[in-house]
């Protein structure tokens, strides 16, 4: 131990050449002493006019600062991310300064064509939705031809490249360009055709069945192109006419063609196009029958590859049917039409597979699906029967088809499987008259019940009821270019009659609420109204369809009140329409006119439906529809029941001038007044109408509507008075009373500058025509007035013939008033001439009267008699020199 602590000793006294140091695991090392500071250290210096973003001073930049030049640039380069960035920098570059589009839409379009066929997906996606969503709106009102014509080269290089996915999406952007400028189609329509054949042909078509979606998004855009060619004339001339009125510019395109395609191009392309497509459609047919499942993708498939074959058979017959006639489309040579190899193919590989059905019992939805697919091959069958005879095994099958689709026997039975029934049974409906007109008897009879059955049990405003309406129509009208069905048979005529009587009621089911279904219902009516003249059979159920139109007018319930139909409220083409179906009535009945009447009278009614309704039943008269007891009880009820408003005819206020319709009621009394001048011999006339007037006049209508009806006297009648003498000594009393009331409702001032003259003068005249063509009318006229000048003790109550109560003061100032009146018109001014006696008498009892102490007056009401004495008095001194003073 001892020697051990020496030796330690010993050596800590030694000298240490290299220190050892120790360190701590985790530490970090020193730098070496002899290490070489490697930093730098510098400070910012600023130097003017050195800034790269200065040269942008002034220029549109996107939110990093880009101008569009640059952005396009990098377009162009290697990097996919920074070309898909430099197309997502140019869109935020437009939509934060829209007038760079403008002013370089041409350079742009130039530039981002080149990326149609990129060949990154993203790339080409964001070069879509560029084109989709900026460049296109933003363009629509420009003039697109030029740039559209700068695209379309770019679209066709990319439909040929080997990447289906470059090829789907050329095929994509084309549908883009079509959908913003369709009339591109006829400027391509070769080149566009001929690649979607080449692309839907078997080599490149057992690639889709991988992978249906794409096939599903060819043929969407195959349908749109091909829904641009014209199926018929109206659709021929409208194209023409675009093409003749949008021209193109082709400054940047030296190949592209100075003209549309022509028919027989559209004609030859289709062509070779119909045999690619039931190639895809039979090979469809054979894989999903080996499914167990119809897949959604696969029934999209189907379904548009039988839309392309169903407009392309379309554009095949209007050319075929056109070529026949004298009307031939430019470019559409005979060798063109419809031949017998087309009608082979469709049969072999389209129609036989007819029916398609599940291989199992599948979903409801599959059962909606397959209904949907039968239902297009059915329409192809129907549109091509002309031209192909299936065997009577196969024609069966579709018949059989047709009948329990109309009677609702297929679709699955849910709702949203009678939408789906409704929606393609219309396509089927337009086929009907023509299938109808050529199948067996025996089918004859259970299609039309079925339609029949289809016809009454769908909903009322659905569009199915439209098409069945305009499918009767054809079956029930004859036209030159179309087959109808013969009334002459009885099982026809049977359910002919059915279709008539669901009319009304299918009219008053509808009521108010679907207007444009009521004027489809009222559109036959009224055409089946001007054929019912040339078919007996039809003309007596369509008369007895009045008396089922009473509630769609205006019915009377049990406690006397009124109930309008759906006529009121319909809109003015509807209450047109339903108006000129009264003519075609061959005897226009009582009850009807009545309802009419009351829609007449009715204060919802405008006035132009009201003048229009009494011109077609002037009309439906004169055609000798109407009797004329019925015409002339018709006009006399308009006159003596219209309401007008206000009641007091002078003056208005302002608060009544939106409800007046004074001016409505005196064209209505001036057209009634004019057609019963004009319906026959007026002394007949006269005689039929006078004692109903009068009848009428005696329960004191207002003061319009008995003028009204004086007027009406007063047109009928002639010189010397058809009146008999009952009706005088009746009308003397109530035209007493008449005139004052009129005098008394005007303001007292009657100089004829006074503005309520002309309106004063209306009411009176009729009168004074009366007085002209009977002096015995007036002569009584002027003793009841001079009897009411003393008629009542009391001066706060008037005689009955009188409907406003006033003072005993007032009425003799409107009697005195109304003799004024007389002696202004010159015609009257002479007859009254020979009753001097009566006014004489007139004039001592007013002083009577006025010097009478029995009767207790005031002095303001004595002062108004003695006035009234006063200007009688002057009256007789200016008109007879010779009466002596009193």
């Amino acid at each position: 131990m001892a020697k051990s602590k020496a030796h330690s000793k010993k050596q800590q006294k030694r000298g240490v050449d290299f220190k050892k140091i120790k360190r701590k695991i985790g530490r970090k090392l020193p730098p070496p002493k002899n290490a070489t500071n490697t930093e730098v250290k510098s400070k910012a210096i600023t130097l003017p006019e050195q800034s790269v973003a200065s040269e942008k001073g002034g220029l549109a930049v996107n939110k990093k600062g880009l101008t569009l030049k640059e952005l396009l640039q990098q377009t162009s380069h290697h990097n996919p991310k920074v070309r898909r960035d430099a197309l997502m920098g140019i869109k935020d570059l437009f939509l934060k300064h829209p007038a760079e589009l403008t002013l370089h839409k041409y350079a742009v379009v130039e530039k981002l064509r080149e990326r149609i066929g990129d060949n990154d997906k993203a790339v080409r996606e964001t070069v879509y939705q560029l084109f989709k969503t900026v460049i296109f709106p933003s363009c629509k009102e420009d003039n697109q031809g030029l740039f559209i014509s700068l695209t379309m080269a770019y679209i066709f290089n990319a439909m040929t490249h080997l990447s289906i996915d470059i090829r789907l999406m050329a095929f994509k952007f084309h549908d883009l360009v079509l959908q913003n400028y369709p009339p591109s189609f006829f400027l391509y329509a070769e080149k566009i055709l001929q690649n979607y054949e080449n692309i839907l042909r078997k080599n490149q078509y057992q690639f889709y069945v991988q992978d249906k979606g794409k096939l599903k998004s060819v043929l969407a855009g195959l349908v749109y192109c091909l829904s641009l060619v014209p199926c018929n004339k109206k659709e021929v001339d409208s194209c023409e006419k675009n093409e003749a009125g949008q021209g193109v510019l082709h400054a940047f395109e030296p190949d592209v063609p100075t003209e549309s395609a022509g028919f027989s191009v559209i004609f030859k392309k289709l062509k070779d196009l119909m045999p690619v497509l039931a190639d895809c459609f039979q090979d469809f047919v054979s894989f999903s029958r080996a499914m167990p499942v119809l897949d959604a993708q696969s029934f999209d498939c189907m379904l548009g590859i039988l839309q392309c074959i169903d407009i392309t058979a379309k554009f095949f017959i209007y050319g075929t049917n056109k070529g026949k006639s004298e009307y031939q489309p430019h470019g559409v040579p005979d060798a063109t039409q419809w031949d017998e190899n087309l009608s082979s193919l469709l049969m072999k590989k389209v129609l036989q597979v007819f029916p398609l059905n599940p291989p199992c019992h599948m979903s409801e939805k599959d059962d909606d699906r397959y209904f949907i697919l039968n239902t297009l091959v059915t329409g192809i069958l129907l549109q091509i029967s002309e031209w192909i005879c299936p065997p009577a095994i196969i024609w069966e099958k579709f018949l059989e088809f047709i009948e329990n689709a109309l009677l609702g026997k297929i679709y699955s039975g849910t709702r949203s499987g009678k939408v789906v029934w409704e929606k393609h049974l219309l396509s089927l409906l337009p086929f009907f008259p023509k299938l109808v007109s050529q199948v067996p008897s025996n089918w004859r009879s259970r299609l039309l019940q079925a339609f029949t059955n289809a016809f009454k049990d769908c909903h009322p405003e659905s569009s199915l009821k439209l098409a069945c309406l305009s499918t009767i129509e054809d079956m029930l009208i004859p036209k030159e270019d179309r087959l109808y069905l013969d009334s002459s048979d009885p099982e026809i005529l049977d359910h002919q009659i059915a279709w008539i009587r669901e009319l009304s009621p299918l009219l008053i089911l509808l009521g108010d609420k679907h207007p444009s279904c009521s004027q489809v219902v009222l559109h036959l009516q009224l055409r089946l109204g001007q054929c019912a003249l040339l078919n007996s059979s039809l003309a007596w159920e369509y008369d007895n369809m009045q008396y089922s139109l009473l509630e769609f007018y205006c019915t009377c319930q049990d406690d006397g009140k009124l109930h309008y139909g759906p006529f009121i409220r319909l809109p003015r083409d509807s209450q047109e329409l339903s108006l000129c179906c009264l003519y075609y009535f061959s005897n226009l009945d009582s009850p009807l006119l009545q309802s009419i009447a009351s829609c007449c009278l009715c204060p919802d009614l405008e006035p132009f439906m009201l003048l229009r309704s009494i011109e077609v039943l002037h009309s439906a008269y004169a055609a000798g529809h109407v009797k004329i007891t019925d015409y002339i009880s018709f006009s006399i009820t308009l006159l003596s029941r219209f309401k007008v408003l206000p009641e007091n005819i002078y003056p208005v206020k302002e608060s009544d001038i939106k409800m007046r319709n004074h001016g409505t009621y005196k064209s209505v009394t001036t057209v009634v007044c004019s057609n019963l001048s004009q319906i026959g011999d007026s002394s007949l006339v006269f005689q039929i109408l006078e004692k109903v007037t009068v009848g009428q006049i005696l329960m004191k209508p207002p003061l319009d509507n008995a003028c009204a009806m004086l007027r009406m006297l007063a047109v009928l009648d002639s010189k010397p008075t058809r009146l008999s003498e009952q009706s005088i000594v009746t009308l003397s009393n109530f035209i007493s009373g008449y005139l004052i009331d009129v005098v008394h409702c005007i303001p007292e001032d009657h100089d004829e500058a006074n503005v309520s003259f002309p309106t004063l003068l209306y009411y009176l005249l009729p009168c004074f025509f009366l007085f002209d063509r009977s002096h015995k009318l007036l002569n009584l006229v002027l003793k009841t007035m001079g009897s009411l000048i003393t008629a009542t003790s009391s001066s706060l109550c008037s005689p009955n013939c009188i409907q406003y109560a006033m003072e005993c003061s007032s009425r003799i100032n409107a009697i005195v008033s109304v003799l004024l009146f007389m002696h202004k018109d010159v015609k009257v001014q002479k007859i009254i001439s020979a009753f001097k006696a009566e006014i004489v008498h007139m004039l001592q009892k007013i002083l009577s009267l006025q010097s009478s102490e029995e009767i207790s007056m005031s002095i303001e009401e004595r002062h108004k008699i003695r006035r009234a004495f006063d200007r009688l008095k002057v009256l007789i001194s200016k008109s007879s020199n010779g009466i002596p003073a009193i």
